[in-house]
């Protein structure tokens, strides 16, 4: 009966990785085939000792896995569009004074809330610092020379 207990086991978490396909429980359904194949050459184990067997072997899998699957995702990281927007150029074209609330800047075409901690007049160039929603986050350039 516990063979068949963790093949049932065993096959659930086999397709529970087949329908996520992220590496979700891959590590149980190995941990359910070791505790599956030792149950069959050991019978007499008690289901204490199998459960115990089986978090083990699945905790041990995904200790050693875990970092270099962390690892190589990390290589495809593809930056999304506002960290894009860090270190461009943006022209002001309202005021830029968190004081009264004001500030609009124009980077590649489109229109943006813009702040700084200090007052920027209209026409400077900025370079963006960061992205915050829809608000650009701006100092101000020393040589107020636009580079493309």
């Amino acid at each position: 009966m516990s063979v068949l207990f963790w093949a049932g086991v065993f096959i659930v978490f086999i397709i529970v990785e087949i329908i996520t396909v992220q590496l979700v429980s891959i590590w149980l359904a190995v941990g359910a085939f070791v505790t599956m194949i030792v149950t069959y050459f050991k019978n007499d184990i008690s289901f204490t000792v199998q459960l115990f067997l089986f978090i083990i072997v699945s905790s041990l899998l995904l200790a050693i896995t875990f970092p270099l699957i962390k690892k190589h995702r990390r290589k495809g990281y593809i930056p999304t569009n506002s960290e894009l927007n860090e270190g461009k150029q943006a022209v002001v074209i309202e005021e830029i004074n968190t004081a009264k609330g004001t500030g609009r800047a124009t980077l590649e075409g489109v229109d943006w809330k813009a702040v700084s901690d200090s007052i920027i007049p209209a026409d400077s160039i900025v370079r963006v610092i960061s992205v915050d929603g829809a608000k650009l986050i701006v100092e101000l350039m020393e040589d107020n020379i636009y580079e493309c």
